[in-house]
């Protein structure tokens, strides 16, 4: 199949994703976390993981593992998918398809980053932090999975009051919404 048999332009409009990933990478009992600078359009002084958009000529793993060398100046080679979430965006024809990663840093030495102050948090702490909206109810579930867990696969989306809904088929929780 070429590449104009792909199905992308073309005939009925479709929905469409940007790809992004997003890692959390561990050191002992610790999880690197990224506080977005002060000036950042999204996310700022906020807690995140490292992570950024997949370029057209790379795949997922890839971009995750350029993502965290590009932010923090560690090099992972086990990155571990722990979830795939499409989040609907408001745009009835786009969206975001994040890819959530975990991994192991050998050494606690980062590079400072021009997306904001760089952290090792205790895992067990990370509730007491200033974080993206749904880190509190996502991060602890990727930490507590098994290496060999499959990943979750979820949905994120907006109530008529803007907060934020996550769903899953897979999760009996699922449907939460995070004020």
């Amino acid at each position: 199949m070429g590449r104009n048999d792909q199905g992308v332009r073309g005939g009925r409009p479709r929905y469409q994703a940007i790809p992004r990933v997003l890692v959390f990478l561990r050191h002992g009992p610790d999880v690197l976390l990224l506080q977005g600078a002060p000036d950042k359009r999204l996310w700022a002084n906020l807690y995140n993981g490292v992570g950024g958009h997949v370029e057209a000529a790379e795949d997922v793993y890839t971009a995750a593992s350029r993502e965290v060398t590009e932010e923090t100046g560690l090099v992972v080679s086990d990155l571990s998918l722990k979830a795939v979430v499409n989040i609907d965006a408001g745009e009835p024809d786009a969206g975001i398809l994040m890819f959530v990663f975990t991994g192991w840093s050998q050494r606690r030495q980062f590079k400072p980053s021009a997306e904001g102050e760089l952290r090792w948090v205790p895992a067990d702490q990370v509730s007491r932090y200033e974080l993206v909206e749904d880190l509190a109810w996502l991060l602890p579930r990727v930490l507590a999975m098994p290496p060999d867990a499959p990943p979750l696969f979820l949905h994120y989306g907006y109530d008529s009051a803007d907060r934020l809904v996550i769903q899953s088929a897979e999760l009996p929780e699922s449907n939460i919404r995070i004020q």
